[in-house]
Parts: structure tokens; sequence; C-alpha cells
């Protein structure tokens, strides 16, 4: 088996390489741009398996995706490459547009034209799983759970255009006959994260004694997917998964923003005693435009359909990744030097 992973240098894409060549024994083709975010770093532990190939191209490049599959003849296609960060779609939409929108009816034509020529066994196996988020949803209230059949609301430029190339996989599946299914995660976070996102940011800045910005009144809440949970339930959608249907893939994990930040200090705190309390750094700033209430995944149909549950709680998946963070200073450090050194993101010009 041959899967084709688009955006295999990131943060959730590196997780799923991984363990389809590392623990699963699968093949994979990881074509990615390698932008800011993408780090083959990531990638050390599969990179001299044979079972692994990268390419490095752009997914809206119509002539080097339909080389891709020309070369490859892939089994399947879990497509994860995106611009993901809502900060920074704040300052420079377009860059999403370009990516989350062309770049997804690109793959989806490249692997139209693909399976227009393959065998129809080819046809009848192939799957094309288009990973997403919850954040297409937009904002709970206090209550209640997303499904999938919530009515899309998006209130960033990075959720609508992954909102808009959501509908894009539906319509080139109900016109075009495409194999394809959807995916919509909750929050992500563990080993390997670029350090713009709220976890890994805010150990790093905790670890170098810097302030730990908390947006707004740090309540709002979010449903947190250690990264390795999610890889499992992607290889288990592409397999198991029904074309033309969407899972909503999620850890029952629901925290404050402020909560979580309280809770890395405290685990830090137990780590670096001299240092503490790590509370101490947290300053409260202006909020994110935008920024969405509350989100909760209902995991159910992946759970019942996939025969998939989350193994990590939010408990044990943080200590792991803060451990992490603390032992891989060969990762992060290089990041912090160079490409993204925690400064704040994503805010509108003219705001404070």
């Amino acid at each position: 088996m041959r899967i084709l992973v688009t955006g295999g240098a990131g943060f959730i894409g590196s997780a799923l390489c991984r363990h389809l060549v590392g623990d699963l024994g699968v093949g994979v083709v990881n074509v990615d741009k390698l932008t800011y975010a993408a780090n083959l770093a990531s990638l050390a532990p599969i990179a001299d398996n044979p079972l692994y190939a990268f390419v490095e191209a752009d997914v809206c490049d119509v002539a080097a995706m339909a080389d891709v599959f020309r070369r490859y003849e892939p089994d399947g296609v879990i497509h994860l490459a995106a611009e993901s960060h809502v900060d920074r779609s704040i300052g420079s939409p377009g860059e999403f547009l370009q990516t989350n929108i062309m770049g997804t009816a690109v793959l989806l034509e490249a692997c139209r034209a693909y399976l227009d020529r393959a065998s129809a066994a080819t046809r009848e196996a192939f799957r094309f799983l288009h990973v997403s988020t919850d954040e297409v949803y937009g904002a709970l209230g206090d209550d209640g759970l997303f499904d999938e059949e919530t009515a899309y609301d998006p209130s960033s430029p990075y959720s609508a255009s992954k909102a808009a190339s959501d509908h894009l996989v539906r319509a080139w599946h109900r016109t075009y006959g495409v194999p394809a299914l959807i995916s919509n995660c909750s929050n992500n976070y563990g080993p390997y994260h670029f350090p713009e996102k709220l976890i890994p940011l805010t150990i790093l800045n905790a670890l170098e004694s810097a302030p730990i910005d908390v947006y707004g009144d740090g309540r709002n809440v979010r449903d947190w997917l250690y990264v390795e949970d999610h890889a499992r339930a992607l290889f288990l959608a592409l397999t198991r998964g029904r074309p033309g249907e969407k899972y909503n893939i999620g850890g029952r994990n629901e925290r404050t923003n402020l909560d979580v930040v309280r809770r890395i200090c405290g685990i830090l705190d137990g780590h670096r005693a001299d240092a503490g309390p790590h509370e101490r750094l947290i300053r409260f700033v202006t909020d994110r435009p935008g920024h969405d209430h509350r989100y909760a995944i209902d995991p159910t149909k992946a759970e019942a359909d996939l025969g998939w549950r989350a193994a990590e709680d939010f408990d044990s998946g943080i200590e792991k990744t803060v451990r992490w963070y603390l032992d891989r200073r060969d990762w992060w450090e290089p990041i912090r030097r160079g490409v993204y050194r925690g400064q704040r993101l994503g805010l509108v010009a003219g705001a404070s």
C-alpha cells in the first residue's frame, strides 16, 4: 500500500507519516512545499526508510501534482497541506485562499485525471481523505457539541478557506464520483508542533522566562486532541471510512485557554522549581479579532464507524508534550533563533 500525504512535513502530517511508515509499514509519498512551518527534522525517524519518499512541490502546481500521481500511482491520498494558523490568516488571507482552496482544487483534479486512466480495481479501492478542522463550524455557546450535521459558520479567513475546501471535496465526490471523504478535527497538540500555536508557544516562552500572552480573559474553550491519536484516526478514516461521509475527530478534552496555560506552568514548576512559579509570566492581552468562544467535538461517529478512540487524555498528553520540549532543544531552538521568535501575530492594522 502506498499513500500520498500532502503537507507531510508539517505538524500533523509528520506525525501521520511517522505512524504510517514506522508503526504500520505502509508506503508514503510525502509532498510538501516546505513553507515556514514545515520541518524535515520532524521526519528524521523515517527519512531513511525505503517505504518513505519525499517530493518538494506545491499542491497548487498543476504539472507537479499530475507528475506525482503518474510516478507513484498511490492507493489513496490524505490531504493535509494547508496554511493553518488563524492569526496569520488575519494578516495575510490571500495565502490561505490560494493554498487551502485552490490547492485542494488542483489536487482533486489531479486525482480525478489519475482515476480516469486507472484500472477498475484501483478505482474501487482508492480513497481521498481531506483533513479539515472543527473551526468551519464557527462558535458554540456554553453547551452542545459539533457533530457531522452542524451547519458551517466560519469566523476567520483560515476557517472560511477550510470550509470552502470541504465544499469542493463534497462537490467533486457528487459531480465526478471521486471517492472522497472529510475529517474535521479539534485542536491538535504534541511533539514537533511549530511554536506559533498556544501550547508550544506557552512552553517555550515559559522556558525562556518570556511573557505568556493569554488572549482576552482566557475563557475561550478548545477540545484538545493528541496528535498521535489523530494520526491513528486518519489512517482508519482512509481505510474504513465511507466515501461521501465526514467524520469529526476529537479528544473529549475541553479546556479553557487559561486552564491550558496554567497546567503547563504547573508541570514546568515541577521540572524547573528554581525558575518558578511560571504563572508569574502570564499577561492578558487584547483578544484576537473574531475569536470563537468555544469548540467541542462529538466524535461518536468516528468512534463507532472507524473503531477509533483517543488513547491520551489531556493530562497524560500535555505531560508528554512538555517533557518532549524539555528534551528536544535541538529541534526547537533553531526555529526560535530564526524562523519564529515568539512575537504576537494576527493583529489587525491599527489595533493595539
